[in-house]
This record gives C-alpha cells, structure tokens and sequence, in this order.
C-alpha cells in the first residue's frame, strides 16, 4: 500500500487536474455545456437507456441528469420515447443531430489533447489511459460496495504530556 505522503500528492494533482478539465470544457460550444457533452457521450458508448441508468453513470442526482436531458431534448440531439417496459420511464437515445454533435465534440477533445500532448509517447498515453480506466474502476466498486477508504493512520506527533489540577474553589 503507498505511503499518505503520496496519497496527499495524488490529492493535489487531482486539483491541479481541475485546471485540465477547465481547458476542455473552454472548447466546447456554448450551446453544449460540459454536463451536456457527458450525456451525449454516454449515450454514444453506451447506446440507449433509462434516466435512472444515465443518472447513475454520471453519479449524479436524477435532478441534476433530468435538467441535461430536458437541455439536449430541447436543441434535438436526444429523444425521450416511452419504455414499453414500464409506460411510466423513458427512454433516452441520441438522434442524428445528436450523433453529428457528438462528433463534433470529440473531434475537439480529441485534437487538443492531440496537441497538448504531442510529446507524449504512445506507451505514455496508452498508460495514462489505462491508469485513469483502473482509478474511475475503483471508485466504482468502492461505491456499489459502500467500503471506507484504507488510508494509512496519520503519524502521531510526540506532545509533552499535559497534568491537570483541580481548580481552585
């Protein structure tokens, strides 16, 4: 198991990696935010679904996936068409437009990571790649089994030991 130190490192790069998401989310078009750009992909890789499906894979609120949706439903990039399972959900799928906007969007994502990272090697970024992969795994399954994390306990500073004396009365 690592040490805390570099636990508490892995914490401060994944703030810095705030800065990353930033950049991202500052190429995608005004009318796709990136809570938008999320569905779509979602949709895209993992075809159609229920909201409740979609919710849980962006781990957020049913709330927060029903405002996405209504979002992309509005500008004709997904439909909501009954489940015939249960007349009560719907189902979510990307329409055409959808599919062209999604191109769209990864065809930017994918050029700017293509030049920020151009002197990366391919082993490099197939690694990231996977690392990232196995981290997103893990907290899934830390999720679904609701299991505490394993941190090292922290060090223990010694202290110059403390007497108390009754007070006065």
């Amino acid at each position: 198991m690592a040490e805390r130190a570099q636990y508490e490192e892995l914490v401060r790069q994944f703030s810095a990696f705030g800065a990353v998401k930033r950049e991202l989310g500052r190429i995608l078009p005004s009318d796709c935010p990136s809570g938008s750009a999320a569905v779509l992909t979602l949709l895209g890789r993992h075809g159609d679904m229920r909201m409740s499906r979609l919710a849980e894979l962006l781990a957020v609120d049913m709330s927060v996936t029903s405002r996405h949706v209504t979002h992309l439903a509005e500008r004709g990039w997904i439909d909501r068409s009954p489940d015939p399972a249960d007349k009560r959900s719907r189902i979510l799928h990307l329409t055409p437009d959808g599919t062209t906007r999604l191109e769209a969007l990864s065809e930017r994502t994918t050029q700017l990571l293509a030049e920020r990272l151009a002197d990366w090697s391919d082993e490099e970024v197939a690694q990231l790649t996977r690392l990232m992969a196995r981290l997103r795994s893990s907290f899934d399954d830390s999720r679904a089994a609701a299991v505490p994390p394993r941190l090292p306990p922290p060090a223990l500073e010694a202290t110059e030991p403390t007497t108390r004396t009754p007070a006065n009365t």
